[in-house]
């Protein structure tokens, strides 16, 4: 097995392991607005790495050089992790896989916060890309980041509008000072 399976392999158990420990519970939950952003994302990131698998393992539109773009890849999905992974850390208890707002909530604009609005989808993001760029295919990749980046970003308008109801104009001003996943750019 390759060094991008056993990637994967993390990835998706990392995320499930996510799903299960990192759940919003009842008791405490002020507002619940998920709106199906979470099946979206759980139901677009499998099918477009299943689809960029097979596209890349049938050779179809490779890069110049296959080989670089799953170095590259392999680096960019490490790089995703760290990310993501600080994000959710810094977050704490209030980091939740379903969109809500926790009756102790507070607006988080620290830490990574401070660089971008969602660093968690960066990181998301950035291991997709790069779990595209390992297939080693330009068809690949493409299938992979534009699936999953409409989904997300249906995911963060979800949640930026929680966040707004709750915060107001606090997070209206932290909106205009930081870019939403790439900084000083989107």
């Amino acid at each position: 097995m390759s060094i991008n399976s056993y990637l994967a392999i993390i990835f998706g158990a990392s995320e499930i392991a996510l799903f299960l420990v990192k759940r919003s519970k009842s008791g405490a939950v002020k507002d619940r607005s998920d709106k199906s952003s979470m099946l979206l994302l759980w139901i677009a990131i499998p099918l477009s790495l299943t689809v960029a698998g097979f596209i890349g393992g049938y050779g179809i539109w490779l890069f110049p050089d296959p080989s670089l773009a799953k170095k590259i890849g392999i680096g960019v999905t490490v790089a995703g992790f760290i990310i993501r992974w600080i994000a959710i850390v810094q977050l704490g208890k209030m980091f939740t896989v379903d969109v809500s707002i926790a009756t102790t909530h507070a607006l988080k604009t620290s830490g990574l916060y401070k660089i971008v609005r969602h660093p968690s989808y960066l990181g998301l993001m950035l291991i997709i890309a790069g779990l595209g760029l390992s297939d080693g295919s330009i068809l690949s990749f493409a299938v992979v980041v534009v699936s999953v980046f409409l989904a997300m970003n249906y995911r963060m308008v979800v949640e930026e509008q929680a966040l707004t109801a709750e915060f107001g104009t606090q997070y209206e001003d932290y909106k205009k000072r930081v870019s939403r996943i790439i900084p000083w750019i989107y």
